[in-house]
C-alpha cells in the first residue's frame, strides 16, 4: 500500500487518497471482524446469562488488553526511537530531508510507522471494542433488572424467577451489542466507498478538501448505524416499549460522543485551525515558545472531552443504568471500521512520502503525500481521542461489573485505605508515562549514536560516501529496544491491581481503579493532543502556507522540529498507552474479583500481595541492573560520538601506523577520487 500510494500520487490526489484509505480499511474491518468472531465463538461455547456464569468472558478481555499493551508500548518505542534519531541527527544537526536515503534510520522510521501507528492502534482498538462488548455481556443481568424496575417496580424475587414470570428476554441484552457491532460494520463499508475527492483541490485548500471527504464517509456511516440500531432495539424489545427508545438513546449518545470528541480533537490538532497555528507562530520566539504554547494547548484540550464524557455518562446512567453506559461504548465503537481506517491510512501516506523522497519523484508528488500525511496526523489524533473516550466509557461499565463480582455495594473514599488507594491510582499513569518516555529516550539515544557513527565512518554526507548506509543495524536497534522496554510497564500494569487487591481489599481496589481512570483520562488526552498539535505546527510551516516563514530550513522550522521531536513520544507512545493501562487494570481486577479479601490486611491473603510486590521489584531491579551493566541506552559523549570525530580517528590511526594525519587524509581523498572515476566508467559502459 505504501508503494501503491506513492505511485497513485503521481496521477492524482484522489488516487492516492483512495489507495491509502482502502489500506486503512483493511486494518479497520479486520479488527472489527476478528473481535466480533472471537467473542461469538467464546460465548457460543460456554454461553451463560447472569454475571456469575459469564465471568469467563473477562479472560478474553485480559488477553486482548495484554497484547494491546505490548503492541502499543513496544510499537511506540520502536517507531519513536527511529523517528527521534532520524530527526535529530538528520534534520536538526545536518539539515538533510526527513526521508533522505543518506540517513541510516530512514528505513527503521518507515517500518516503525507500520509497527506502532498501524499495528499498535489496531491492537488498542481491538481491546477497546472487545472490552465494551464484554462489559455489556457482564452487565446484561443488571440491564434487565434496571429495565424491570422501571417497568414493573422493585424486583424482589431471584433473577431466574423474574425471567420466567415476565416477558423480557435476558438473552436480548447479551445479543444487542453483537448486532450493533454487525450493523455498524455494514454501515462503515458503505461510508468507506464515499471517501473520495475530485482531484482538483488547490494547495491552499488541500486540507479542507481532504477533511470534508473523510467527514462525509464518517457521517454517512454514523447515520446508517444509528438507524439500524433503532431497528435492532425495536425487534428485540418491541416498538411499543419505552426500553427500546431508552437503549437506542444510549447508542445515539455514544455515537454523538465519539463524533464530538473527534471533531474537537480535529480542531485542536489540525493546522487549518487556530490552536495549531498559534504554536507555529510561537516559533519566532524559538523552541521554548513552541514547547510552552504546545503544553498550554494540550492542557486546555482536556476540558471539552471531559465535559462530553460526563454528560454522556450521566444521561446513559439515567436511561438504562450501568448497562446503558456499556451499550453507549459499543455504539461509539460501532463504526470502528471506518474510524480506524481514518487513523491507519496516515502512516501509509507518511511512508508513501518517504518513498517519494528516496525515489526522487517530482515535487508535486511529495506535496500530495505531505498533505495526506498532515491529514493523517489529524485523524490519528482524532482516533486517539476517540479511543480514549471509548476506553473511559468501557472502563466505567467494567468497573460496575467489578463491583457486582466483588460484591462491593459502594466505594467509600472517606475510608483511609480507599482514599490512599485512589491517590496511588492517580499516580500510576504518571509513573507509567515516565517509564515509556524514558524507554523512548534510551532507545533514541542508541539510534542517535548509531546514525552519528555511520555518518562519521561511512562519510554518508559527502558526494561519494565510502559505502551505503547500514539500514539493517538501525532496524535491529529499534527491534531490540522495543522488546526490552515493554517489560517493566507491562509488569507494572499487571501487578499493581493484584498488590492493592490482596493487601488493601476489594473496596480499596475500586478506589485504585477510579484514581487511575480519572488521572489517566486527563493525561492521555493532554499528551495525544499536544503531540499532534506540535507535529502539525511543523507541517504547516513546511507547507509554505505561513507567509512569515521561509519553510523548511528556516529558524521557525527548526524550532517546530524540536517541538515535534518532544511530541513524538507524547502522541505515539505514552498518551495512547494510558487508556490500555486503565482497561487492563480493570480487567485484572474483574478476573480476580472473587478471590480478593473483604478487608485491608486480611491475615490469610495479604502476603500474596507482598509476594507480587517483591516479584515486580525483582523484575524491575534486574532490568535496571542489566541496563546499567551493559550501558544500554547510554550515549558515549565526547569527540568519538560527534560528526566531526573523523580527525580524531585519523590521529589514532596515524599513531598506530606511524603515518601522518595529512598523508592519511590524502589517501582517503585518492580513494574517493578513484571511486568517482570507477562510477563514471561504469555509467559510460551502461
Amino acid at each position: 500500500a505504501n508503494v501503491r500510494t506513492a505511485q497513485g500520487a503521481t496521477k492524482s490526489l484522489n488516487d492516492a487518497l483512495r489507495i491509502s484509505f482502502a489500506s486503512g480499511g483493511v486494518m479497520g474491518f479486520s479488527v472489527v471482524s476478528i473481535t466480533t468472531l472471537g467473542l461469538v465463538v467464546v460465548y457460543s461455547i460456554w454461553t451463560g446469562l447472569d454475571q456469575v456464569n459469564t465471568r469467563y468472558i473477562a479472560g478474553f478481555g485480559f488477553g486482548a488488553s495484554s497484547i494491546a499493551l505490548f503492541a502499543r508500548v513496544g510499537g511506540g518505542v520502536y517507531t519513536k526511537a527511529a523517528d527521534v534519531g532520524a530527526d535529530l541527527v538528520g534534520k536538526v544537526e545536518n539539515n538533510i530531508p526527513e526521508d533522505s536515503p543518506k540517513n541510516p534510520a530512514t528505513i527503521a522510521d518507515n517500518v516503525g510507522d507500520n509497527v506502532g501507528d498501524v499495528a499498535g492502534m489496531g491492537a488498542d482498538l481491538f481491546e477497546s471494542f472487545a472490552g465494551s462488548i464484554i462489559a455489556c455481556i457482564q452487565l446484561a443481568e443488571e440491564g434487565l433488572h434496571f429495565a424491570a424496575e422501571l417497568e414493573y417496580g422493585h424486583v424482589d424475587e431471584s433473577y431466574g424467577e423474574y425471567i420466567n414470570a415476565n416477558p423480557l428476554d435476558g438473552y436480548h441484552f447479551v445479543a444487542l451489542p453483537f448486532w450493533i457491532a454487525g450493523f455498524g460494520t455494514f454501515a462503515s463499508i458503505i461510508g468507506l466507498f464515499l471517501v473520495k475527492t475530485n482531484g482538483q483541490a488547490s494547495k491552499e485548500h488541500l486540507q479542507e478538501t481532504l477533511l470534508s471527504a473523510i467527514r462525509r464517509g464518517i457521517i454517512v456511516a454514523t447515520v446508517l448505524s444509528a438507524l439500524l440500531s433503532l431497528v435492532t432495539c425495536g425487534v428485540f424489545f418491541g416498538w411499543d416499549q419505552a426500553l427500546t427508545y431508552r437503549l437506542w438513546g444510549c447508542i445515539i449518545l455514544g455515537l454523538l460522543t465519539g463524533e464530538l470528541i473527534g471533531k474537537f480533537t480535529e480542531y485542536t490538532t489540525s493546522f487549518v485551525y487556530k490552536p495549531t497555528r498559534s504554536i507555529a507562530k510561537k516559533s519566532r520566539v524559538g523552541p521554548a515558545g513552541v514547547i510552552i504554547q504546545g503544553l498550554a494547548i494540550g492542557m486546555l484540550s482536556t476540558a471539552p472531552p471531559v465535559m462530553i464524557i460526563v454528560v454522556c455518562t450521566m444521561a446513559c446512567s439515567f436511561l438504562s443504568g450501568n448497562y446503558g453506559i456499556g451499550i453507549a461504548a459499543v455504539g461509539m465503537l460501532s463504526t470502528l471500521g471506518i474510524t480506524l481506517s481514518t487513523d491507519a491510512f496516515g502512516p501509509v501516506a507518511d511512508n508513501a512520502g518517504g518513498i517519494a523522497e528516496m525515489a526522487e519523484l517530482p515535487k508535486e508528488v511529495r506535496e500530495i503525500t505531505d498533505g495526506l500525511d498532515a491529514l493523517g496526523n489529524t485523524t490519528a489524533a482524532t482516533g486517539k481521542g476517540f479511543c480514549i473516550g471509548s476506553a473511559v466509557l468501557a472502563t466505567l461499565a467494567l468497573l460496575a461489573a467489578y463491583k457486582a463480582d466483588a460484591e462491593v455495594d459502594a466505594i467509600d473514599v472517606s475510608k483511609a485505605e480507599v482514599l490512599m488507594a485512589a491517590v496511588c491510582g492517580a499516580c500510576l499513569p504518571y509513573v507509567f508515562s515516565a517509564l515509556t518516555m524514558l524507554a523512548v529516550g534510551r532507545a533514541a539515544s542508541l539510534m542517535i549514536e548509531e546514525v552519528r557513527r555511520q555518518f562519521r565512518e561511512f562519510k554518508l554526507l559527502e558526494a561519494v560516501p565510502l559505502r551505503k548506509p547500514d539500514f539493517a543495524e538501525c532496524v535491529a536497534i529499534s527491534t531490540k529496544a522495543s522488546l526490552i522496554e515493554m517489560i517493566i510497564p507491562g509488569v507494572l500494569a499487571i501487578c499493581s491491581p493484584l498488590v492493592c487487591g490482596f493487601v488493601l481489599g476489594r473496596e480499596a481496589l475500586g478506589g485504585l481503579l477510579i484514581g487511575a481512570l480519572v488521572s489517566g483520562f486527563m493525561l492521555a488526552i493532554f499528551m495525544a493532543n499536544a503531540g499532534g498539535a506540535w507535529d502539525n505546527a511543523k507541517k504547516w510551516i513546511e507547507s509554505g502556507d505561513w507567509k512569515e516563514s521561509t519553510g523548511k530550513g528556516s529558524k521557525e522550522h527548526e524550532a517546530t522540529v524540536v517541538g515535534d521531536t518532544i511530541g513524538d513520544p507524547f502522541k505515539d507512545t505514552s498518551g495512547p498507552s494510558l487508556d490500555i493501562l486503565i482497561k487492563m487494570m480493570t480487567m485484572m481486577s474483574l478476573l480476580f474479583a472473587p478471590v480478593f479479601p473483604d478487608k485491608a490486611f486480611d491475615e490469610d491473603k495479604w502476603f500474596i500481595g507482598l509476594i507480587v510486590f517483591i516479584v515486580f521489584f525483582v523484575i524491575a531491579g534486574g532490568m535496571w541492573f542489566w541496563m546499567r551493566r551493559t550501558g544500554f541506552g547510554k550515549i558515549k559523549y565526547g569527540e568519538v560520538n560527534t560528526l566531526g570525530g573523523g580527525d580524531t580517528e585519523l590521529q589514532e590511526l596515524g599513531r598506530a601506523t606511524n603515518v601522518t594525519t595529512d598523508e592519511l587524509e590524502n589517501l582517503r581523498q585518492r580513494v574517493r577520487d578513484l571511486e568517482e572515476q570507477n562510477a563514471s566508467l561504469q555509467s559510460a559502459e551502461k
